[in-house]
Order: C-alpha cells, then sequence, then structure tokens
C-alpha cells in the first residue's frame, strides 16, 4: 500500500478572529459570484443589444445569490442528511458549519432565473446559457476550498498521488477534490470560453446545455473515486447520491439540444 502524501492540516479560514472571520468556502463563493458578475457585465457592456443589460446584470445577481445560498442549503437537507435535519431542525440555519448541495444550489438557481426571467421578460435559456457560461469559475474555486477543507476526499487508492488527509483514517486517498476542479471547473470553464469566442451564445440553449452534460458526466464518474457519503452508501451497491442527482442534468442537456436540432 502506497504511504500516501501527507497534507497539513489548513486552517479552515482565511482570516480569523477567535473563531470569527472568513472561510476559505466562503470566499469561494464571493470570488465566483463577483467574478461571474464582472464577466456578464462585461459582455452585456461589449453586446449591447443582447438580452442582459447592466441594470439587468445587477439584478440577476441577487437573485443567483439567494438561489445558490437557499438551494444549496435546502438541497443538502433534503438530498443528503433528511433524518438528522428533522430531528435537529435548529441545525438547518447552520449553514456556516458548512453542508451545501451543488443540485440544491442549481435547482435554487433554476428558480431564481426563472423569477429573473419572467420579470426582465428574457428567455429563460437565454438567462441560463450567460449564467452557464461562468458558472465553472465557482465550481472550480468551490472544489480547492474542500481540498483546503479536506472533506470531500477519494477513496483508498495505491496511485502514487494518493493524499491522507488531516482527521481521516490515516490511509491514502485520491484528491477528488482536485479532480473535480479539473474536470468541473478548469476544463469545463475553457470550453465554455472557446464556445463564447465561436458564438455559441447566439444560438440559444447551446451553453446550458453543454453545462448540464459537461458537468453531469465530469461529476457522475468522478463519483467513482469518491468516498460515498457514510451514511448513505450506495443505492443499488451501486450508485452515490451525487450520480443519482446527475442523471436528471444529463436528461436536460440532452432534451435541449435534442429540441435546438428539430427546432
Amino acid at each position: 500500500m502506497n504511504g500516501g502524501i501527507i497534507l497539513p492540516e489548513f486552517d479552515p479560514f482565511l482570516i480569523n478572529f477567535g473563531g470569527i472571520g472568513i472561510r476559505w468556502y466562503a470566499l469561494a463563493y464571493i470570488v465566483g459570484l463577483l467574478g461571474g458578475y464582472w464577466i456578464l457585465r462585461h459582455e452585456a457592456r461589449h453586446h449591447a443589444g443582447g438580452p442582459l443589460t447592466i441594470d439587468g446584470v445587477d439584478s440577476l445577481l441577487n437573485h443567483v445569490l439567494l438561489g445558490v445560498i437557499l438551494g444549496g442549503r435546502i438541497g443538502y437537507v433534503v438530498f443528503y442528511n433528511p433524518a438528522f435535519f428533522l430531528a435537529n431542525p435548529v441545525e438547518i440555519i447552520k449553514v456556516w458549519q458548512g453542508g451545501m448541495s451543488f443540485h440544491g444550489g442549481l435547482l435554487g438557481v433554476t428558480v431564481a432565473m426563472w423569477l429573473f426571467a419572467r420579470k426582465w421578460r428574457i428567455p429563460i435559456l437565454a438567462v441560463s446559457d450567460r449564467v452557464a457560461m461562468v458558472l465553472p469559475l465557482g465550481l472550480c474555486l468551490g472544489r480547492i476550498s474542500n481540498f483546503i477543507n479536506a472533506e470531500l476526499y477519494g477513496r483508498v487508492t495505491n496511485l502514487p498521488w494518493g493524499m491522507v488527509f488531516p482527521r481521516s483514517d490515516g490511509m491514502a486517498r485520491h484528491p477528488s477534490q482536485l479532480y473535480e476542479a479539473g474536470l468541473e471547473g478548469l476544463a469545463l470553464g475553457i470550453v465554455m470560453f472557446v464556445g463564447w469566442r465561436r458564438g455559441w451564445l447566439r444560438a440559444t440553449g447551446t451553453m446550458t446545455a453543454v453545462l448540464l452534460i459537461g458537468y453531469g458526466l465530469a461529476r457522475f464518474v468522478v463519483e467513482y473515486v469518491r468516498e460515498p457519503d457514510v451514511h448513505l452508501g450506495l443505492a443499488f451497491d451501486l450508485l452515490t447520491m451525487g450520480q443519482i442527482l446527475c442523471l436528471p442534468m444529463l436528461a436536460a442537456g440532452g432534451w435541449i439540444l435534442l429540441r435546438r436540432r428539430i427546432s
């Protein structure tokens, strides 16, 4: 068995004042949202006449912020640990203690985009295309934060880059957080950038479909080397909860592409 690369225990706080401060995970959310906000403002400023104006981007940020926080937390409660939160309902509001679901956040953002699109009378796919274009930035930063926090690590491995995480069982494990940062964040971000340069935003729905399929495939594959949640295990001794939740994403992305071809 490979001894593995022993990682130091990083401070979960970037700035810490006696247990109160800015955590790396919070910083990832902040930088991801502000980075996406800046990109969308740039897009709106240099492509006048598009579906989003500068004021529209400002409003969209507020909608997405609420969707991410509420959807991410509610999704975690419902998808990953409903029994615990049913017995301890006060714990639901303790967002600072962790526990956010990407798939829940995606549902929350979807509702937020629908409300925004309805208010501004914009096709929802035109809105989701632009959100999809900037989402990989937040995904990459979020997974790096998971790595720093030594959480959501992978299964035991003999590979030379296996890592021993602090507060774990001392076994060398896949750094699955970095796999996801590379695939869901960096690789998917490059695809989005290339698509933007090639004018995919003019083909309404393309960016959204690529994000859904790209993330769904990346997450589904990485889940095979990511440690399943202890209290959930594998469904039918085969699939993790993360993989199950990726299936509707893949179906939705395929449906959008098929609809575009038919129309």
